[in-house]
């Protein structure tokens, strides 16, 4: 779901630039990419503040609760509001987003932030982007992930993933089905930056799903990886492939305001060969019958049809391109062009390779320009790209295209898998269409895996960190003896699959992962550097033994592992969740009768509060809900992190407030998360597992991490 709320007050800095760049419109008045007569609002729309975007995050049943919480409750208080003059208008869904689960509004944030009659809506804003169940992301960037087309069984590679939010959306349509807690399909999350790739990890973190593998390469070229069918060795090809490569960015002149003062001609040129090689690497994993979006927030030929162009022509046919004109309705978009010019910093115009001087050669390449034939330019199709402008639904500039592989690369087929010298730096000539040099030679040989390699450096590098190893454990460990027979696990349960983070001493972890993750882990690891992949299903207890099992159910893991629990499950009702998210320590008796009778028939220790939904009665939430919880001697706590009792607690109709000091705090925290990485936020996530845990110590008396932890200044109450 996105909500548009529009960004005012750039903050310190952004005041003294003006939104003014004669180069820019000279640029794009020429090359005639706005329709004749829209030029000035397109310029003004420019200049406008962009709606800053927000989307519901988390699987169908959750984002369906939160959106019929949003339509019937908050959407309601604002109707016919006025605030400062300002008639407030019900937000309005946006057409073109499936299953009306995008909305706007001409809210300001300012107007939110501030407006005691808004605060209801402003918290549950701030709160539900906290816990993650909702995410700012721009809406045009919400496109890529929707083009894809993904299927709960697709194997998926995000090539250039941070910061995460289309990750995220990727993780949320494999688990279209909440009953199948193991997908068969999987996202594999790459970037090339170490620590934007523990921004991506916190990101995916929070959809805490088992098919998610975060890695740092380079994704021109990215390793291409190896597993396991039948007995036999094969290539991982990728069913979806999401290509959202680095651009210059001047999409993003609305938000992003310093690319008013830098743009110039030069950054689209410097970056037409990197782009390429990323969507050249994208193709070569892609399965045939694959779909590969490329991406860009750029609005230039140069990084956006001439890539495509080029990629295109290099394929000899394997590619064509996908028409999506009837995927989004109701999206407004341009179609791509067939002919574009370049430009030098200095203004100097080239309309064909023939035109640039010897001199130039190294800035500017021949794939920069449409290709000359006719015939050959007609059978692309690059009018099946999709150009959004900024003018025609209040969005940042966008370009994608869909790419869909017919047969294999030509030079995939043309040589063997392992080349002299000499054919290999033929081949990259062909790919890439520059003078091969010694960095690129390396590069390919990761690129085609033509040579194999040594391992990876283990040690902490100077632009990385030293990862904790994933060690799988067998099916006769010991740890699986008082588990099993604690929770009752049914035969299916998959033990292989379970792994934690340390070859020495006790687990302090278990991590629960797919078989196909697991396969790509086992038959990888000298190739891959991975920075995170499972989710916590259980956390040892210091004094856990003594109740019949060292280890306590994590809430993160829940959803995946409950399904395989067959003891230590109370059925609750909505009163009995709304008691233990509201009480920190509750007797056992305050429990309605079904659930006070199933709590005592248990002994202590570890549990699962399950929530089944009740189709016959609207009026409660008709998704499952899964708590982790502790049943002790007379009483019962439910062991929920603070933001997710929020999230609970407001789907069932209990409002949560914070201090207004501790809510813009949370506020400013969550603006520079989406900047860059939050250094105290890096090092917990670097240090969150065997390097020591970001949990407190457990012990009997205080199991797991209570749900009221740190929340002194937060006011519950039912709201009648």
């Amino acid at each position: 779901m996105i909500m548009h709320l529009c960004v005012q007050g750039w903050g310190a800095g952004y005041a003294d630039i003006v939104k003014e760049n004669k180069l820019f419109e000279h640029y794009y008045k020429e090359q005639g990419l706005v329709p004749e007569g829209e030029f000035e609002h397109f310029m003004d729309a420019m200049r406008e503040p962009l709606p800053a975007t927000i989307r519901i995050t988390g699987y169908k049943s959750h984002a369906k609760e939160i959106l019929h919480c949003l339509k019937e409750k908050y959407f309601k208080d604002i109707q016919d509001l006025e605030i400062d003059g300002q008639k407030i208008e019900a937000p309005q869904a946006l057409s073109w987003y499936p299953d009306e689960q995008a909305w706007h509004t001409n809210m300001s944030r300012k107007i939110i932030r501030k407006s005691p009659l808004l605060e209801k809506f402003h918290q549950f804003l701030v709160s539900e982007t906290e816990s993650g169940n909702i995410s700012r992301q721009e809406a045009v960037s919400m496109i890529p992930p929707l083009l894809l087309k993904i299927e709960p069984h697709h194997k998926i590679l995000d090539m250039c993933a941070a910061p995460g939010s289309k990750t995220a959306q990727l993780i949320e349509m494999l688990h279209s089905d909440m009953d199948v807690p193991f997908p068969e399909g999987f996202v594999i999350a790459n970037d090339v930056d170490n620590k934007r790739c523990y921004l991506l990890v916190h990101q995916a973190k929070r959809l805490n799903s088992p098919c998610i593998m975060v890695v740092n390469h380079d994704a021109s070229c990215i390793p291409t990886l190896q597993i396991n069918s039948e007995g036999k060795k094969d290539i991982l090809f990728y069913d979806r492939i999401l290509c959202d490569v680095p651009c210059s960015g001047d999409g993003t002149m609305r938000k992003n305001i310093d690319v008013w003062k830098k743009w110039t001609t030069s950054n689209s040129l410097h970056l037409h060969g990197l782009q390429l090689r990323i969507a050249v690497r994208g193709v070569e994993q892609l399965a045939v019958g694959g779909r590969m979006v490329y991406s860009t927030c750029s609005l230039n030929p140069v990084e956006d049809e001439a890539v495509i162009a080029a990629l295109l022509e290099k394929s000899e046919g394997a590619l064509e391109l996908a028409d999506g004109s009837a995927d989004l309705p109701g999206l407004k978009w341009m179609p791509g062009v067939t002919s574009w010019k370049l430009m030098t910093k200095e203004g100097q115009w080239y309309s064909d390779w023939s035109e640039v001087p010897t001199s130039r050669h190294t800035q500017i390449r021949p794939t920069m320009f449409p290709p000359k034939d006719p015939e050959k330019l007609a059978s692309m199709h690059l009018e099946r790209c999709m150009r959004i402008l900024p003018h025609h639904q209040n969005t940042g500039g966008f370009f994608v295209a869909v790419l869909v592989k017919k047969a294999p690369m030509p030079w995939n087929k043309r040589y063997p898998k392992v080349l002299p010298l000499k054919h290999v730096m033929n081949e990259y000539t062909i790919i890439d269409g520059e003078t091969p040099n010694k960095s690129h030679f390396l590069c390919l040989i990761s690129v085609s895996s033509l040579i194999s390699r040594p391992p990876p450096n283990k040690k902490m590098r100077l632009f990385g960190y030293k990862e904790d190893p994933f060690v799988f454990l067998t099916e006769e460990d010991p740890v699986f003896t008082t588990i099993q027979s604690f929770y009752d696990l049914s035969p299916d349960f998959p033990k292989l699959n379970v792994l934690t983070r340390t070859h020495e001493g006790k687990k302090r972890h278990l991590y629960m992962v797919s078989k196909e993750l697991r396969n790509v882990l086992l038959n990888n690891s000298e190739r891959l550097k991975v920075i995170n992949t499972g989710v916590k299903v259980w956390s040892r207890n210091s004094d856990g033994e003594e109740f019949g099992c060292a280890f306590r159910l994590a809430q993160e893991g829940i959803y995946t592992l409950q399904p395989y629990i067959r003891s230590r499950i109370i059925a609750v009702s909505v009163e009995d969740i709304k008691v233990l998210l509201t009480q920190e320590n509750p007797f056992l008796s305050k429990l309605e009768d079904n659930a006070h009778a199933q709590a005592k028939k248990l002994g202590m220790g570890s549990i699962v509060l399950k929530y089944i939904p009740n189709p016959d009665n609207p009026a409660e939430p008709q998704c499952p809900i899964q708590l982790c919880g502790w049943r002790g001697k007379t009483s019962i706590r439910a062991f929920v992190p603070r933001n997710e009792r929020f999230h609970y607690l407001r789907m069932l109709g209990v409002e949560v407030f914070r201090d207004k000091q501790a809510e813009d705090q949370v506020e400013k925290d969550a603006d520079e998360e989406g900047a860059a990485v939050n250094e105290e936020e890096l090092d917990l996530e670097m240090n969150a597992d065997e390097n020591g845990s970001s949990e407190p110590k457990t012990d009997s008396s205080n199991q797991g991490t209570s749900s009221f932890a740190n929340a002194r200044n937060d006011k519950i109450y039912t709201d009648i």
